[in-house]
């Protein structure tokens, strides 16, 4: 295997081999600089070779794959696509469509979207009528596979993007089901922002060669972020985030459960501030409302469980608010990395109850943190100007050389 690795690169989409139509309609649209990701992938994924990227998610991993293929494939058979992109949520799948969708039109080609949730007799019509790529999460795939609805044979490019999450939301039983019935011959480009060992596995199990393409990710690297950790009383957390939400403009704030973001929800629009939830238990329909009306600005706050913490890209997340702290510290780094994307500055900040303070400081050293915990109310004037104020360095809870000792120990 082949690695390359950069943190930054100047080149143009022209001179990676992207045709001038493309790089009109992309211009049209204020993309002229290909982000990082894109200039290692693209030439080499233009070429036919197998391609590993890690990167972070809002990283421009979608163009990175999507322009390949979509230079690459023709209008299809009924039912016979030649591109597939494999995505772990509904969510992601619209995404990726949408995103991918003014590029194929100039082509005169169409995808289709594939996900639960939704008729499968639109999608069953679309294939049909010759989509050349199909963007699918694995289970309504298969359904789509047994019924003969989508038939494989003419696959010759493979995307499996954000594989990582994949594995955590245990779709690898499915994933390797669906590449058994791809032609060998295939082409296979994986993105993730972890290359784990199930993730590992797929690589050995399915691609041949493949070029490896690192792009240091800002999130895992927790530059751009300022993280602020604040000691709050369990009835006053609420309240806690209609102050942050009043003094910045647009907050994605993190719930365990789906009952928390519902109930967040509700208590944020009692206190007025515009708030909605998206979650698994929600309809289709309702998540992608919220969605949108998030990205349009209409709503403040949104408040999501774990499904929006990976693959989905939301611009201009000002704050990231884990209103629950996370279990482990890669889900605070996937969440975290929701804000300070591409380059921009962005605060993420956690409330911690008064029994949860351990489990904080945990999370913190394994994430190689050094932040203290500072006790706060709704009306104090620092939540005001969290990037402003700075917590006080004498507070921290760990003395360097005791982070020096753990991180020989290998935690």
């Amino acid at each position: 295997m082949t690695t390359e690795t950069t943190t930054e690169t100047v080149t143009t989409f022209a001179s990676l081999g992207v045709p001038e139509d493309l790089v009109e309609l992309l211009a049209s649209q204020g993309i002229t600089s290909p982000f990082p990701i894109q200039a290692l992938t693209i030439t080499d994924a233009l070429s036919g070779k197998d391609i590993t990227g890690r990167a972070e998610t809002g990283s421009g991993k979608t163009l990175a794959f999507g322009i390949p293929m979509i230079i690459q494939v023709v209008k299809s058979r009924p039912r016979r696509p030649q591109g597939l992109v494999l995505v772990p949520t509904r969510e992601l799948a619209l995404q990726v469509a949408r995103a991918l969708a003014p590029l194929l039109h100039l082509r005169g080609l169409t995808a289709v979207a594939i996900y639960g949730g939704a008729p499968m007799s639109d999608q069953m019509d679309a294939l049909k009528n010759g989509a050349s790529i199909a963007i699918a999460t694995p289970g309504r795939l298969i359904d789509l596979l047994e019924r003969r609805a989508f038939d494989p044979q003419d696959v010759s490019i493979v995307v499996i993007d954000e594989a990582d999450q994949m594995a955590d939301m245990g779709f690898m039983p499915q994933v390797r089901k669906i590449m058994a019935q791809i032609p060998d011959n295939r082409q296979t480009l994986l993105f993730s922002a972890t290359l784990d060992h199930q993730v590992q596995e797929l690589i050995d199990r399915y691609m041949h060669d493949p070029v490896n393409h690192d792009v240091v990710s800002s999130s895992e690297n927790i530059v751009g972020m300022e993280h602020r950790f604040l000691k709050v009383h369990y009835m006053d957390k609420a309240k806690v985030v209609a102050e942050i939400s009043r003094h910045n403009s647009r907050i994605l704030a993190f719930t365990r459960m789906k009952s928390g973001a519902d109930r967040l929800s509700t208590e944020l629009r009692s206190l007025g501030v515009s708030a909605a939830p998206i979650h698994g238990d929600l309809p289709q329909r309702k998540r992608e409302q919220s969605l949108d009306r998030f990205a349009r600005g209409e709503i403040g706050v949104l408040v999501a469980t774990n499904v929006a913490a990976r693959g989905l890209h939301i611009d201009g997340v000002d704050v990231v608010i884990h209103f629950d702290p996370p279990d482990d510290p890669k889900t605070y780094l996937h969440r975290s990395g929701r804000t300070a994307r591409a380059g921009e500055d962005g605060l993420v900040v956690t409330l911690v109850e008064w029994d949860q303070v351990n489990e904080v400081l945990g999370i913190q050293r394994r994430a190689s943190l050094n932040i203290p915990i500072v006790k706060m109310f709704s009306n104090d004037e620092r939540l005001a100007d969290l990037v402003g104020w700075v917590p006080p360095p004498e507070e921290a809870p760990f003395t360097a050389k005791s982070i020096k000792k753990r991180k020989r120990r290998g935690f």
